[in-house]
């Protein structure tokens, strides 16, 4: 069984690929929902594009040159630093927020057990 699998991102005709942890792709995948229904209710000036969850695979062959694979945890962190610099007033961003750092946490430690294990 592969540790990884691959959430497949659509943002307008943009594909994104993220190459995931097995255990975390489901986590990866319903926050992306999660975030996609919320967005609409922000009501800061510059709210960012979200892509949305398109598929998840067990492997992905990229066919095409100049297509990028981000890791899981660039991907998070990325998507954490975009929320965490929205200028909300009305809606509880905190909680969005909260489900981003929570999924990096998990991210971070098992990036680095995978690290401890290969030493």
């Amino acid at each position: 069984m592969s540790k990884f699998r691959y959430v497949i991102l659509q943002l307008g005709e943009e594909l994104q690929f993220v190459e995931m942890p097995a255990d975390y792709a489901y986590q990866l995948s319903a926050l992306i929902l999660r975030l996609n229904k919320e967005i609409d209710k922000l009501t800061a000036d510059r709210v960012p594009e979200l892509p949305a969850a398109v598929a998840e695979c067990a492997e992905l062959e990229v066919l095409r040159e100049g297509t990028s694979l981000l890791t899981g945890l660039a991907y998070i962190n990325r998507l954490e630093e975009v929320f965490a610099s929205i200028q909300e007033k009305e809606y509880p961003l905190i909680s969005l927020l909260t489900e981003i750092r929570a999924l990096q946490a998990q991210l971070e430690q098992w990036y680095e057990e995978e690290e401890e294990r290969s030493h």
